[in-house]
């Protein structure tokens, strides 16, 4: 796909990695969305990376459809939104963190890809990107609910990769690990993020635009299902 000019939506766009791929693929070409829950974060990325910036929660059906008659038929549409709620064990958390945790961070992209998916089937072109986590492969403890969410994301990916592939539509699941963004900070947790030294070794946000950038560009008879991108500082063991 070529993206000059292609309409691109980020969701998660006004920090952290979604900043990141909004940057890399704006300056590709594509005319760029961005939708976040914050007005001021909004207006800033919109203002430095001239963008086009919504507010919209993920989780709500009802933003997803101001957001897509505001923008149109996608041409791409990168599930980025996401948080880790609060990370404790299952015991100790309630109905309400429960479930705004898998809201932001699955059923957020499947709404987002309900509306997206039949354009793209329309037209035969498009790709859908969906952001999961490394703690979608492994587990520790006090991750189970936000790894529910994201394992089920990969494999969500997995389904709609072979509702869309007859229609000419690529549907790629990338997963990223430790990377230099304000994920622990909101988490209240501690973390190689949190350290300079280590965080500049960690995945920076316009590197893994970079890397999104290379899957949308891939030729459109090729796809990539899955990819996992970690940093060499961590060391997850097992692997």
């Amino acid at each position: 796909m070529e993206l000059k000019q292609a309409k691109v939506l980020v969701t998660g766009g006004s920090d952290g990695y979604g900043r990141g791929i909004a940057v890399v693929l704006k300056a590709a070409g594509a005319r760029v969305w961005v939708t976040g829950r914050s007005p001021e974060k909004l207006a800033a990325v919109e203002r430095e990376l001239q963008v086009h910036a919504i507010q919209a929660d993920v989780a709500s059906g009802s933003d997803w459809d101001r957001v897509m008659a505001a923008i149109g038929e996608l041409d791409v549409l990168v599930n980025n939104a996401g948080a880790g709620g609060r990370i404790a064990p299952v015991a100790e958390q309630s109905d309400e963190e429960i479930i705004q945790t898998i809201g932001i961070n699955l059923s957020g992209a499947i709404l987002g890809c309900r509306r997206a998916a039949p354009g793209m089937i329309r037209r035969k072109r498009g790709i859908i990107v969906n952001i999961s986590s490394v703690c979608a492969l492994y587990a520790w403890p006090a991750w189970s609910v936000y790894t529910a969410a994201k394992a089920g994301l990969a494999k969500f990916s997995h389904g709609l990769y072979t509702e869309l592939r007859p229609y000419g539509v690529r549907v790629s699941c990338v997963t990223p690990s430790w990377g230099q963004t304000g994920f622990n900070r909101a988490a209240k947790l501690s973390g190689a993020s949190e350290d300079p030294e280590r965080a500049a070794q960690c995945i920076a946000p316009e590197e893994l635009g970079r890397i999104i950038q290379c899957v949308i560009e891939q030729p459109d008879h090729l796809a990539i299902p899955d990819l996992t991108v970690q940093p060499m500082i961590q060391d997850i063991c097992p692997m």
